[in-house]
């Protein structure tokens, strides 16, 4: 008996001793698997809207979004005989017209951005902030090809104001907020992500915006779009849609190029675009493979320029561009992105491919003549190699499009005619137009120039 009772005595501690191991292992494992776990859990956590706080965002930028007011006036024609031959029977009528949109305050002493659609054609420009308060804005600039314009209002006090945010830093998938006023729905903010960076709508590798699917409708536009830190990484500027208002992708101006046609316009009165010099193709699979390189992704040299940059630092026809500055490019837009950015005179470190070999070239920009500068809506740019070629010239710069109502009746002289002096000032180039244009109290000045068809001719423009 006294055996039986050891041996059931050391059956037991047997048990014990095994339920104890079998506790303490499977303890360990659960306490890996929660470390292993954990950090993957509470990294999707983070990942969920309701984790994310925008109204710190939302607060700052709503206070320095503002409501654009267009108000423009345009003639009424009764019928086409006093559209072509004037108010002989009766006079004709003009009509008020009021377009709306958003701009953004970026500094406290007024200077406010917004795109040029939003403006073109003003008669007078109102400004109305979040709290009702409206002022007068003047137009300081605008660029049209990229479609921003630079307003500036007067107040006895400070602004609150949106500062920049690095829109190269921006990631696909990180969050923003849109905020404008749609359909004149004050202070709207609504939430998205980065769809897409470089995006190019037009085909032509000019434009750069940023895509998101955040809501952007009409009155959206010049409105800004923010990190959820409130820093400014672009301005709201167009959506893809067939019915007019938002179907899923909006698109923006990126900070880095609104800031420096903003600082342009402030320096200088116009954009100073930079060119590499040289001209080229996006590669793809079907192209590549017709060239018979293997390289699928970066721009393909096949012209350079004289006396350009590109020329003067060695780059070659048959060179592909993958790097500006260490940034890598796949495509025109992240060419674009990149040089507009710059001004000419400034230099890049281009990576090119060379015979399999990728080289680190350092090329200055040239001056584009592609330039362009706007005044009494009037815009103008600098002359060609074939417009010096075609009419003699060494200076001079050409009108190159009129949205003024008020000169309709000499549009087609005007447009694409070459201004040699204007007030009896010889015309350079579009850096001295602007500087003496700028610094007049009124429009009113008289044009030298020669017309489309070569005659020399005067015309005072009011």
């Amino acid at each position: 008996m006294k055996k039986f009772g050891s041996l059931l005595l050391l059956s037991i501690m047997s048990g014990v001793i095994t339920l104890s191991a079998y506790k303490l292992f499977f303890d360990k494992v659960k306490s890996n698997s929660a470390t292993t776990v954990s950090p993957n859990y509470s990294k999707n956590v983070n990942l969920e809207a309701e984790s994310i706080d925008f109204t710190s965002a939302a607060e700052s930028a709503v206070h320095s979004v503002v409501h654009v007011k267009n108000i423009s006036t345009q003639k009424v024609y009764r019928d086409s005989f006093e559209y072509f031959f004037g108010n002989g029977r009766g006079g004709n009528q003009e009509q008020t017209q009021v377009g709306t949109g958003s701009g953004v305050i970026i500094s406290e002493d007024g200077f406010i951005v917004t795109n040029n659609h939003v403006i073109q054609n003003a008669s007078e420009i109102e400004v109305t902030m979040n709290d009702n308060k409206s002022y007068k804005a003047k137009l300081v600039g605008t660029d049209s090809k990229m479609d921003i314009a630079l307003l500036k209002i007067d107040s006895d006090e400070k602004l609150p104001f949106t500062v920049f945010g690095d829109s190269d830093e921006i990631k696909v998938g990180e969050w923003v907020l849109a905020v404008g006023n749609p359909y004149n729905l004050t202070s709207t903010v609504t939430a998205g992500i980065v769809s897409a960076k470089a995006r190019d709508l037009s085909n032509r590798g000019i434009q750069s915006f940023i895509q998101t699917d955040a809501a952007v409708n009409p009155g959206n536009s010049g409105g800004a779009l923010v990190n959820i830190k409130g820093e400014l990484i672009g301005i709201n500027t167009m959506i893809s849609s067939q019915t007019g208002s938002y179907v899923g992708y909006s698109f923006a101006v990126p900070s880095n190029i609104t800031r420096k046609i903003v600082e342009d316009l402030m320096q200088f009165g116009n954009v100073q675009r930079g060119a590499l010099g040289i001209e080229g193709i996006e590669l793809t699979g079907e192209i590549s493979k017709s060239l018979g390189i293997k390289q699928t992704q970066g721009i393909y040299i096949n012209k350079v320029s004289k006396n350009s940059g590109a020329q003067k630092a060695g780059i070659k026809k048959g060179d592909i561009i993958t790097l500006l500055n260490n940034k890598k490019i796949k495509n025109m837009s992240d060419l674009s992105s990149t040089i507009q950015t710059k001004r000419p005179n400034e230099s890049l470190n281009v990576g090119v491919l060379r015979d399999g070999e990728l080289k680190t070239i350092s090329v200055k920009l040239i001056k584009t003549e592609n330039t362009t500068y706007e005044f009494n809506k009037i815009e103008f740019e600098n002359i060609s190699d074939a417009d010096r070629e075609n009419y003699n010239l060494d200076y001079g710069i050409k009108i190159k499009t009129v949205n003024n109502e008020k000169y309709k009746e000499y549009k087609s002289i005007l447009e694409g005619s070459i201004v040699l002096s204007i007030d009896q000032i010889k015309v350079i180039d579009i850096e001295t137009v602007s500087s003496y244009l700028n610094q007049k109290k009124t429009s009113k000045a008289i044009y030298k120039l020669i017309t489309k068809d070569g005659e020399l001719t005067q015309i005072i423009i009011n």
